[in-house]
């Protein structure tokens, strides 16, 4: 179980140990990223992974992310928390995308939607909807098109 931390938002934000999370978040207003700030944050999902999670899937559409990954340990023992995670991949990505297209403001809506993904069933389903995200928003063909798609090891429930 995951110690309490201070987290002042309108949804629920849970984490089980040892399990993976789904989790979405989109751009403030659902602004459409250009295709430079989409490298951007794909770039920091990838890079991230391996320091605080280890990222199975993860794709960035022009208004919002989908991830499916798992919480690291601290050398103490505790994972690192949701909202640690998602400062390190989103407030990374605003401070270069703000950088690259020379505004200021936020990128993100401060909410995200996270699910704690506890069957293999689930998560099947889940990688598959994100792959799918993609063709069913009718930028490819095949998912395999999208480059900015990333699928790495799934985990075993």
């Amino acid at each position: 179980m995951q110690p309490k931390y201070d987290y002042r938002r309108r949804l629920p934000h849970l984490q089980k140990d040892d399990h993976p999370l789904f989790v979405t978040f989109a751009t403030k207003y659902r602004w459409k990223l250009p295709p430079a700030a989409r490298d951007i944050v794909f770039e920091c999902c990838v890079k991230e992974s391996g320091g605080k999670f280890n990222l199975h899937v993860g794709v960035v559409m022009p208004d919002h992310v989908h991830l499916i990954y798992s919480p690291l340990r601290r050398e103490d023992g505790w994972s690192y928390s949701l909202p640690e995670i998602m400062q390190a991949i989103k407030g990374t990505a605003a401070w270069r995308i703000n950088h690259l297209l020379k505004r200021t403001g936020p990128v993100w809506q401060e909410e995200f939607f996270d699910h704690v993904v506890r069957s293999n069933e689930s998560l099947v389903d889940k990688v598959a909807y994100i792959c799918e995200n993609p063709v069913r928003a009718g930028l490819v063909e095949s998912e395999s098109e999208y480059r900015w798609l990333w699928k790495g090891a799934i985990p075993v429930l």
